[in-house]
């Protein structure tokens, strides 16, 4: 698969790949609201580029020349979080030996990227709102005002509104930040764009491992990952295509890994009751006439076929998955779906 420079937006902090419609909106709204100095958020779930949009509407406005400042706003206490922002004076705290400037004062003429800006405390939020308002503010533990141009980008994965109505977060800031609300769609969402992410990551990959040739994903692996949930979204994508890719021992990437956690060292064993009981509910299947739902007759089977299976592979999950025609994933899902009726 070919990555074309009609669907790459590059810009000096990272790459916004994608070709559906979805994507291709989603951009055409930023770029129609990046001009317009005015305050924005975004919101999306985790992994899905939040600051790498708020650097596309950074240097597609009239600021691009200016200062691109972030702070993630969950990284800080509450009690460091305003002298961050908007720095402090010579012996305002113990410890504080010289000035120091905050994010904001560094910002002037920029933009501000304040990423999850739920997590500001109350207090802060009023001095936010301050700036928003008259753009200026008071370092800690000092009473002169410092003037400042700054454009305030925000960026959640919580709903903001609903904080509002619980007080949790203050409703003239949230009106203030909220020109315009621009929602990232989650990679779900994006079928058309999977593969050519994958193929971006795992070509990158491939480049940094030292290897010359480009990686092909195999059609069941495509199917796989096209199929997932990405509950992780761009970013867990990435990392999936780039494990695979390191795992790989050729230029085709003919397996991937979901949940690295999953330890390759498990091992079952089989008592000579559970064979007999293997063996009887083969029979009953076969057999006799059927005593229970035939929901119920299907997990049998699929339970005796999984320990027949581990019995002949000598308990490897990966070689019985093979056997039965299965994935790795699809076979651990079922042993999570049965528990200790298939391992004990």
């Amino acid at each position: 698969m070919t990555i074309t420079k009609e669907s790459v937006f590059t810009s000096s902090r990272g790459e916004a790949l994608g070709q559906s419609e979805t994507f291709l909106d989603f951009q055409e709204r930023l770029s129609r609201v990046a001009p317009v100095d005015r305050p924005v958020l975004l919101i999306g779930e985790r992994g899905t580029g939040k600051e790498l949009a708020a650097s596309r509407l950074h240097f597609l406005s009239k600021r691009w020349q200016g200062p691109f400042v972030t702070l993630n706003c969950a990284t800080l206490s509450p009690s460091l979080i305003e002298a961050e922002l908007f720095g402090f004076e010579k012996g305002a705290f113990t410890g504080a030996e010289s000035r120091r400037t905050g994010r904001f004062e560094a910002a002037d003429g920029g933009t501000l990227f304040l990423d999850e800006i739920g997590s500001i405390p109350m207090e802060a939020q009023e001095k936010i709102l301050r700036v928003v308002e008259y753009n200026s503010f008071e370092r800690v533990g000092s009473s002169q005002p410092v003037e400042v141009d700054v454009r305030i980008v925000g960026a959640t994965n919580v709903d903001l509104k609903a904080m509002a109505e619980r007080k949790d977060f203050k409703r003239d800031l949230l009106d203030r930040l909220s020109f315009e609300v621009l929602f990232l769609p989650p990679l779900r969402c994006r079928g058309e764009d999977i593969m050519l992410l994958a193929n971006h990551f795992a070509t990158r990959m491939s480049f940094e491992l030292g290897r010359n040739e480009i990686p092909i994903f195999t059609e069941s692996v495509v199917q796989m990952l096209e199929k997932n949930i990405w509950k992780g979204n761009i970013r867990e994508l990435k990392n999936v295509v780039e494990r695979a890719v390191h795992h790989s021992d050729t230029g085709v990437v003919d397996k991937v890994v979901f949940d690295p956690f999953i330890s390759p060292y498990e091992s079952v064993s089989l008592t000579d009751e559970e064979e007999m009981r293997e063996k009887s509910d083969t029979t009953q299947i076969v057999g006799q006439p059927p005593s229970s739902s035939i929901k119920q007759a299907v997990e049998n089977l699929e339970k005796s076929m999984m320990r027949q299976a581990l019995s002949s592979c000598r308990h490897n999950q990966r070689k019985a998955a093979k056997q039965l025609g299965l994935t790795y994933d699809q076979f651990r899902g079922k042993i999570r779906k049965y528990g200790a009726t298939v391992l004990e």
